[in-house]
Protein backbone atom coordinates (compact mmCIF):
# COMPACT_ATOMS: atom_id res chain seq x y z
CA UNK A 1 0.00 0.00 0.00
CA UNK A 2 1.46 3.53 -1.10
CA UNK A 3 2.09 6.60 1.04
CA UNK A 4 0.04 9.02 0.84
CA UNK A 5 1.32 12.56 -0.71
CA UNK A 6 0.67 14.26 2.09
CA UNK A 7 2.05 11.84 4.81
CA UNK A 8 4.98 12.13 3.01
CA UNK A 9 5.18 16.23 2.80
CA UNK A 10 4.45 16.05 6.59
CA UNK A 11 7.51 13.64 7.36
CA UNK A 12 9.57 16.07 5.72
CA UNK A 13 8.29 18.96 7.79
CA UNK A 14 8.49 16.92 10.97
CA UNK A 15 12.00 16.38 10.02
CA UNK A 16 13.16 19.65 9.54
CA UNK A 17 10.70 21.22 12.38
CA UNK A 18 10.77 24.24 10.55
CA UNK A 19 11.81 25.52 6.48
CA UNK A 20 11.01 27.29 4.21
CA UNK A 21 8.20 26.37 1.02
CA UNK A 22 11.86 26.54 -1.32
CA UNK A 23 14.04 23.95 1.11
CA UNK A 24 11.01 21.86 1.25
CA UNK A 25 10.23 21.26 -2.40
CA UNK A 26 13.97 21.10 -3.17
CA UNK A 27 14.23 17.92 -0.17
CA UNK A 28 11.29 16.32 -2.28
CA UNK A 29 12.54 17.04 -5.63
CA UNK A 30 15.37 15.23 -3.87
CA UNK A 31 13.02 11.71 -2.63
CA UNK A 32 12.02 11.81 -6.13
CA UNK A 33 8.71 13.12 -5.35
CA UNK A 34 7.83 15.57 -8.34
CA UNK A 35 5.01 18.34 -7.80
CA UNK A 36 3.63 20.77 -9.67
CA UNK A 37 3.55 23.98 -7.69
CA UNK A 38 -0.06 23.92 -7.91
CA UNK A 39 -0.06 20.43 -6.44
CA UNK A 40 2.36 21.53 -3.74
CA UNK A 41 0.30 24.32 -2.23
CA UNK A 42 -2.37 22.03 -2.23
CA UNK A 43 -0.80 19.75 0.04
CA UNK A 44 0.34 22.76 2.35
CA UNK A 45 -3.08 24.23 2.60
CA UNK A 46 -4.75 20.61 3.33
CA UNK A 47 -2.00 20.21 6.20
CA UNK A 48 -2.44 23.25 7.45
CA UNK A 49 -6.50 22.79 7.57
CA UNK A 50 -6.13 20.00 9.79
CA UNK A 51 -4.05 21.86 11.97
CA UNK A 52 -0.53 19.59 11.57
CA UNK A 53 1.51 22.99 9.86
CA UNK A 54 1.74 26.82 10.06
CA UNK A 55 2.15 28.22 6.97
CA UNK A 56 3.63 32.27 7.21
CA UNK A 57 4.69 34.70 4.69
CA UNK A 58 8.72 35.52 5.22
CA UNK A 59 8.69 37.53 2.11
CA UNK A 60 7.08 38.12 -0.88
CA UNK A 61 8.06 34.93 -2.51
CA UNK A 62 9.04 33.02 0.31
CA UNK A 63 7.33 31.04 3.11
CA UNK A 64 7.79 29.50 6.48
CA UNK A 65 6.55 26.20 6.90
CA UNK A 66 6.50 25.31 10.77
CA UNK A 67 5.18 21.99 12.59
CA UNK A 68 2.32 22.44 14.88
CA UNK A 69 3.44 21.66 18.82
CA UNK A 70 0.28 21.41 21.00
CA UNK A 71 0.88 21.81 24.80
CA UNK A 72 -1.10 19.03 27.04
CA UNK A 73 -3.48 21.46 29.70
CA UNK A 74 -3.34 19.01 32.39
CA UNK A 75 -6.60 20.05 34.50
CA UNK A 76 -5.80 20.02 38.62
CA UNK A 77 -9.08 19.66 39.32
CA UNK A 78 -9.52 16.80 37.63
CA UNK A 79 -6.48 15.26 38.96
CA UNK A 80 -7.63 15.96 42.33
CA UNK A 81 -10.80 13.96 41.55
CA UNK A 82 -9.26 11.47 40.01
CA UNK A 83 -6.54 11.19 43.09
CA UNK A 84 -9.70 11.20 45.26
CA UNK A 85 -11.48 8.22 42.85
CA UNK A 86 -8.93 6.31 43.65
CA UNK A 87 -8.44 6.62 47.06
CA UNK A 88 -12.03 5.80 47.69
CA UNK A 89 -11.53 2.04 45.64
CA UNK A 90 -9.08 1.37 47.27
CA UNK A 91 -10.79 2.59 50.68
CA UNK A 92 -13.66 0.21 50.24
CA UNK A 93 -11.78 -3.06 50.49
CA UNK A 94 -12.36 -4.49 53.71
CA UNK A 95 -9.04 -4.87 55.89
CA UNK A 96 -7.47 -1.83 53.72
CA UNK A 97 -5.01 0.47 55.75
CA UNK A 98 -2.96 2.96 54.95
Amino acid sequence: MAIPLKNKVFDKIKEANSLTDTELFKALSKDGIILNEDKFNKLLLDLEILGLINVVWITKDDRRIEVVTTKVEVDEVEEQNKEMMEKDYEASFPGFEK
